[in-house]
């Protein structure tokens, strides 16, 4: 496998910048379900291989689907610059596996779409599963820890008891 990561440049978010996002999530005002929903599908999106788009594409699910924007555009953010080429390593040969197709060696220069055109189809088989897989499980670690952190204010944390025995945001 030939792979040049792509050169880091302004898009690249800090760690810091991500903290205290994540942060604003665990924070905002509304159901553990409705932020974590929000979140899963930002965390599904992160994995496709549409560079570039991600963002907009989680505000525009968010929008459609009516899901927490920040959440939403949170997770969209989760597959970093330094995790993409692994995740889309693993996307293409597990694409290739479960389409029954002989994976060959993958080989590209950057990540644009003339590049990655000969491997589409099995990343975009690959990316779906994984992606589906990481944001089942970023829904329940995002539910956990919105929960977990409001119960450092007694306040916060009544008010999300009463919204997961009525199941929504509380006005």
């Amino acid at each position: 496998m030939i792979v040049e990561l792509p050169p880091i440049g302004a898009h690249v978010i800090s760690l810091e910048k991500l903290k205290l996002q994540f942060k604003k999530v665990l924070s905002l005002d509304a159901h553990p379900g409705h932020i974590s929903i929000g979140f899963a599908v930002g965390v599904f999106v992160s994995f496709t291989p549409f560079f570039g788009l991600h963002t907009p594409l989680a505000i525009a699910l968010a929008f459609m689907f009516r899901l927490n924007k920040v959440a939403c555009i949170t997770g969209a953010w989760v597959n970093t610059p330094l995790t993409v080429v692994p995740v889309l390593a693993a996307s293409y040969n597990l694409g290739g596996f479960l389409s029954g197709k002989p994976v060959l060696a993958l080989s590209f220069t950057n990540l644009d779409w003339h590049s990655l055109q000969p491997y589409a189809k099995s990343i975009l088989v690959g990316s779906s599963v994984i992606g589906f897989a990481a944001a089942v499980s970023a829904y329940f670690i995002c539910y956990r820890l919105v929960v977990f952190s409001r119960r450092k204010d007694a306040a916060l944390e009544q008010i999300t008891q009463e919204m997961e025995v009525v199941g929504e945001d509380l006005e």
